[in-house]
């Protein structure tokens, strides 16, 4: 009976302690400057996978259509680089924007954010 529980004990802390993939980014906040309505904005957010499995990023989650990110679909391998690449259309925007972006992956919950002042043009 001790041996089962011994080995019960030995599996959940084997689970426990795996860490899988896993995001490094250098920023996950962007400020962009003001820029006139209208105006479609860009930004890379760079990370490494500094787990020890594959990242797999299968979606993502934003609350306006206006901001759009695209990634690759290939497994990001552990230690190297990866590129999540954000897209945001000011049409009909104006004032302070703050967004929020989840990333939807096989790591553990990530969320990126920016934030631009938009003009009336």
């Amino acid at each position: 009976m001790r041996l089962f529980f011994a080995i019960i004990i030995a599996l959940s802390s084997a689970f426990t302690f795996r860490s899988g993939a896993e995001f490094s980014f250098l920023d996950r906040n962007h400020d962009f400057t003001d820029v006139k309505e209208g105006a479609v904005l860009e930004h890379d957010f760079a990370f490494t996978n500094i787990g020890d499995s594959p990242l797999v990023i299968s979606d993502y989650k934003v609350a306006c259509t206006c901001t759009k990110i695209t990634f690759s679909n290939e497994p990001v391998l552990p230690n190297q680089k990866g590129i999540i690449h954000l897209s945001f259309d000011t049409k009909g925007k104006f004032g302070f924007q703050s967004r929020k972006i989840e990333i939807v992956s096989n790591a553990k919950k990530m969320k990126l954010s920016f934030r631009v002042f938009v003009v009336r043009s």
